[in-house]
C-alpha cells in the first residue's frame, strides 16, 4: 500500500538531512519535490498545493530544538497535516433505527456488492447485529446471485424479489421484511453503471426518498485515482451521502484517493477494503494511515487484528514478550499461524515499520510463509528459543533440512532480528511519538 509515494516522500525529506536548521530555501526545495510526489501519486492538484503551503506555514514558524533534526521536524509536521487532510480521526457509521437502514451507492466495479456483504458480516460478528441484505441491482448480470452466495457465506438472510425490476419496491419491501423479522440493520445494495448518468442518479435518488436511509456509503475503488474523487463529488452533489468506502486498498494504489477525496468532497472516508476475504475490511484511522504513508508502519492495526485471533490471555503473553524483548522464533511460528487468518499477508507485513519498504518489490502470496515455516521447523528448541546461538554450522544444518540454502536462511535470521528491535522499539515508545503522552 503506498509503497511508491511512501519512497517518494522519504527522499524528498532526504533533501535537508545534514541542514542545521529549516530555512525557507531548503524548505522550499523539500515541498517542490514532496507537492510533485503527490501529484504524481494522483492526488488532487488543489489539494496537494494547499497541503504543501501548509506544511511550509507551520514549517517557517517552528523553531528547532537541537534534539530534533530539521529533516524529523518536517516529517512530523506532514504526518500531522496528511491526518488532518484524510479527516483526521475515524469517523464511525450511524448503526441507530428500528432498523438502521444502509444504502450503498458506487459505480458498477467498484465492489460494491462484496463490500456490503463485509460490512454486513462485520456488523454481525463485531457489533452483534442483526443484518439483512437487501438486493436491489435489477440489471447486472448475475447480481442478485452474487449477493445470495455472499449471504451464504458469511450466515446473513437476503432479501430478493428475482422477477421485480423496481428496485424503490424491493427497497421499500425489503424493509417491512426486517421490520416483520426483527433484523436491526438493513444493508441497500444498488446498481451501478461503468459511468456516471442521468438514469442511475435519478434511480438512487428515488431509493433514498423511498426509504429514508440513516446511513448513505459511498463504494469507490482507490486503485482509480484522481477518477474516484471525481465521480466521489458528482455523487454527493445528488447523494449528499455520509461517508466513503474505499476498496482495493491492499492493491497497487498510488495513495490519490484516500489523500483528496476528505478534502474535496468533505465527507469522512469510515472504512478500507484490504483484500477478497469477506473479514478484510478496517476501520480508516486518518492517523494510522498517514504513519503508513510516511513509512512509519501500522503497529496499532496490526495489534488490533492480532487480538481478533488471539483470546486476551495469548495477547498479554505477546505484548510481555515484546516488552521484555524476548520474542524469539517459536512465538514467530505460532504469530505465522495467526497471521495467515488475518487478510492479505504483504498488506499486514507492512504494517511493521521498516518492513514494507524491503518487501515493495517482493511477490507475496498465500504460500509466503511456506519457506520460513520449513526453515524454523528445521531449527533445534534451543534454536529456536535463542537464535544468538545460530553459527555457520547450524545455519547450514538449517538450509540442508529445510530444502533452502543458507542465504535464505541469513535473510530469514537478519529479518526476523530487525523485525524483533522494531518491535521492541515502538512498545517501548508507545505514547511518546512525536512528543505525544
Amino acid at each position: 500500500m503506498f509503497e511508491s509515494l511512501s519512497e517518494r516522500l522519504e527522499r524528498s525529506f532526504k533533501i535537508l538531512k545534514g541542514e542545521g536548521k529549516i530555512t525557507e530555501i531548503n524548505v522550499a526545495e523539500t515541498l517542490k519535490d514532496v507537492r510533485k510526489a503527490l501529484l504524481d501519486a494522483d492526488v488532487n492538484y488543489k489539494t496537494a498545493k494547499q497541503f504543501t503551503e501548509t506544511v511550509k506555514e507551520v514549517a517557517m514558524g517552528q523553531n528547532v530544538i537541537k534534539s530534533i533534526k530539521p529533516s524529523q521536524l518536517m516529517v512530523k509536521i506532514a504526518h500531522d497535516e496528511l491526518a488532518k487532510l484524510m479527516g483526521e480521526t475515524a469517523v464511525d457509521i450511524n448503526t441507530k433505527g428500528n432498523p438502521a437502514i444502509i444504502l450503498m451507492s458506487g459505480l458498477q466495479g467498484s465492489g460494491k456488492t462484496t463490500f456490503s456483504g463485509k460490512l454486513a458480516n462485520m456488523l454481525k460478528t463485531k457489533r452483534n447485529k442483526k443484518p439483512l441484505l437487501v438486493a436491489c441491482d435489477v440489471y447486472r448480470p448475475a447480481a442478485i446471485e452474487q449477493i445470495k452466495v455472499l449471504g451464504e457465506q458469511i450466515n446473513v438472510p437476503v432479501y430478493s424479489e428475482d422477477d421485480n425490476k423496481n428496485p424503490v419496491q424491493i427497497a421499500q419491501n425489503g424493509i417491512k421484511h426486517a421490520k416483520t423479522y426483527g433484523y436491526d440493520v438493513v444493508i441497500v445494495d444498488t446498481a451501478g453503471r461503468l459511468a456516471v448518468d442521468e438514469e442511475m442518479m435519478n434511480e438512487i435518488e428515488n431509493i433514498k426518498k423511498a426509504i429514508n436511509p440513516q446511513e448513505i456509503l459511498f463504494v469507490v475503488d482507490s486503485m482509480t485515482g484522481q477518477d474516484a474523487v471525481n465521480t466521489a463529488k458528482e455523487f454527493n452533489d445528488r447523494l449528499d451521502f455520509d461517508g466513503v468506502i474505499l476498496t482495493k486498498l491492499d492493491g497497487d494504489t498510488r495513495g490519490g484517493a484516500a489523500i483528496s477525496i476528505r478534502s474535496v468532497v468533505n465527507k469522512p472516508i469510515k472504512f478500507v477494503g484490504t483484500g477478497e476475504k469477506m473479514d478484510a475490511i478496517d476501520v480508516f484511522h486518518p492517523q494510522r494511515m498517514a504513519d503508513r504513508i510516511l513509512g512509519m508502519g501500522d503497529i496499532r492495526s496490526l495489534v488490533e487484528r492480532a487480538q481478533e485471533q488471539f483470546d486476551e490471555e495469548e495477547s498479554r503473553k505477546l505484548q510481555k514478550k515484546i516488552a521484555k524483548n524476548t520474542f524469539n522464533f517459536n512465538d514467530f511460528l505460532a504469530q505465522i499461524q495467526q497471521i495467515k487468518k488475518m487478510g492479505n499477508i504483504k498488506d499486514l507485513a507492512s504494517m511493521i515499520p521498516g518492513l514494507g519498504k524491503a518487501i515493495k518489490d517482493i511477490d507475496i502470496d498465500d504460500n509466503a510463509f511456506k519457506g520460513i515455516e520449513a526453515i524454523i521447523h528445521s531449527m533445534t528448541p534451543a534454536e529456536r528459543e535463542n537464535p544468538d546461538i545460530i553459527n555457520g554450522s547450524r545455519r547450514k544444518r538449517i538450509a540442508d533440512g529445510s530444502g533452502t540454502s543458507v542465504a535464505e536462511v541469513n535473510r530469514i535470521l537478519k529479518q526476523f532480528e530487525e523485525t524483533k528491535k522494531a518491535m521492541h522499539y515502538m512498545y517501548a515508545n508507545k505514547g511518546k511519538r512525536f512528543g505525544r503522552r
